[in-house]
């Protein structure tokens, strides 16, 4: 009996022993999990730390990105604002020139050939864009009509049979469809003048009204530059009236057909070149 008593307080006290070795040894493993999740916080916190410097970084970078492309957009208008001047003396900016160029793929392979200069390249895209704005594909009197450009100056000759009766300086109501279409080209850009010339043949005329040629010719040039800032509301500002009389004839007045081409209205326009283009291409 005494024996089985000491046998029983031996295992109580093993038993003991064993678990305070496993406290002691749960102690040391939380407490090294302890100092592992300080490690770890302090890690996460010079990582985030490291992170809002790289992060600082990169939108300074972006800031600069973003100025620099605000500047190379500035230094591109600049550059393609900035005049040349070539060998002929025609001043073109590079956006005009590129322009320019998109609009010469259109035109006539023959007339591209003939374009021997800047200035020759120039006119035929004004005429090629001017001719297309003034569509007179849907008048009958087509061939009493003649654009021509030079030294990028736009002239358009009219028939006086589209414009006026025979002998009268009264604009006739049939001469409203062409007149609109000028009045349209005209209106849509502020930098044209416009210059109206009246042109007659030699034969004399004499009323209480018109004294001579050189009387219907300027009257005639009033008449349409009236009829333009009137009902088509082109700003007077724009507009020159003048009168050539019979002495800037296109032929020999010795034909039927040669006076009547010589009775004409020519206008002119003068445009700026860029400003001009910019009103073409807006048409695209």
């Amino acid at each position: 009996m005494k024996k089985s008593a000491l046998s029983f307080l031996a295992v109580i006290i093993l038993a003991s022993c064993v678990s305070k070795k496993k406290y002691v040894a749960l102690e040391q493993e939380n407490g090294e999990i302890k100092s592992q999740l300080t490690k770890t916080r302090v890690e996460k916190e010079e990582l985030e730390a490291k992170f809002a410097k790289i992060q600082a970084r990169v939108n300074e970078y972006n800031t600069k990105i973003s100025s620099l492309t605000q500047d190379m957009d500035v230094l591109t208008q600049e550059n393609e604002s900035k005049l040349q001047l070539s060998a002929d003396g025609s001043v073109i900016s590079n956006a005009t020139k590129k322009s320019m160029i998109e609009t010469l793929t259109k035109v006539d392979s023959y007339k591209l050939s003939q374009a021997k200069t800047l200035k020759d390249s120039m006119n035929l895209a004004v005429a090629y864009n001017l001719e297309r704005t003034i569509d007179t594909s849907d008048l009958d009197e087509a061939d009493d009509i003649a654009i021509d450009i030079n030294e990028t100056v736009v002239m358009i000759s009219i028939s006086d049979k589209m414009l006026f009766n025979s002998g009268s300086y009264r604009v006739s109501s049939k001469a409203d469809n062409i007149l609109k279409k000028l009045a349209n080209v005209i209106n849509s850009e502020p930098s044209l003048d416009v210059m109206v010339e009246g042109h007659t043949d030699p034969r004399s005329i004499n009323t209480d009204v018109v004294k001579d040629n050189w009387d219907l010719s300027v009257l005639r040039a009033t008449s349409v530059v009236r009829r333009l800032q009137n009902k088509f509301e082109v700003s007077p500002e724009q507009l020159i009236a003048s009168g050539r009389s019979s002495f800037q004839p296109l032929t020999e007045n010795d034909t039927r057909e040669g006076r009547s081409r010589n009775r004409r209205t020519r206008i002119i326009l003068l445009p700026n070149i860029d400003k001009f283009f910019a009103l073409m291409s807006a048409g695209n």
